[in-house]
């Protein structure tokens, strides 16, 4: 807030401020994460998407869940398997197909992680009157197309870079 005596600032100076205090909380959200557990957010809701379907879950159930294309997960998956958290193992009811399993060490990885950015978020997006989510949401909408980011493969993960564009080959 600008004091009596301060002149306006302009409201396209005002939602740039705004919008890069998102992009520094997100930034430094993440720099946290990397030191606290070298996770990136994508690759900590890759493990707590297991952890929450009991260890395991297929690429396409992760694929969905993250609301991302299975290129991108299989990168996710490819980082926290050669970190030890993860392991690919064939399906016993279908052998065609592939399960991504929790480790030990993803499973220490999910408890010991801070808190996500986005769960912040979700928690506080949660205690808005339904009214207020329409509103905002709307916003935030018309904020991406505005940057042209509109249809963008994106996940609900609060982080930068990561993600990949959906005009990316599958």
């Amino acid at each position: 807030m600008s004091e009596l005596n301060d002149p306006p600032r302009d409201r396209t100076d005002e939602s740039l401020i705004a919008l890069r205090r998102i992009l520094r909380a997100t930034e430094l959200y993440s720099r946290d994460l990397a030191t606290a557990s070298g996770l990136t957010p994508a690759q900590l809701r890759v493990l707590q998407i297991l952890a929450a379907h009991g260890g395991s879950a297929t690429p396409k159930l992760l694929a969905q869940t993250m609301g991302v294309a299975q290129a991108t997960v299989t990168a996710l998956v490819d980082r926290i398997v050669n970190r030890g958290m993860a392991t690919r193992m064939r399906s016993e009811t279908d052998r065609r197909q592939t399960n991504v399993v929790l480790t030990e060490a993803g499973q220490e990885a999910v408890k010991v992680a801070p808190d996500a950015l986005q769960q912040r978020y979700v928690r506080a997006f949660e205690q808005l009157k339904d009214w207020e989510q329409a509103q905002l949401l709307a916003s935030l909408e018309r904020v991406a197309a505005m940057l042209d980011a509109g249809d963008m493969d994106a996940a609900p993960v609060l982080t930068i870079g990561e993600i990949r564009d959906s005009q990316e080959p599958d």
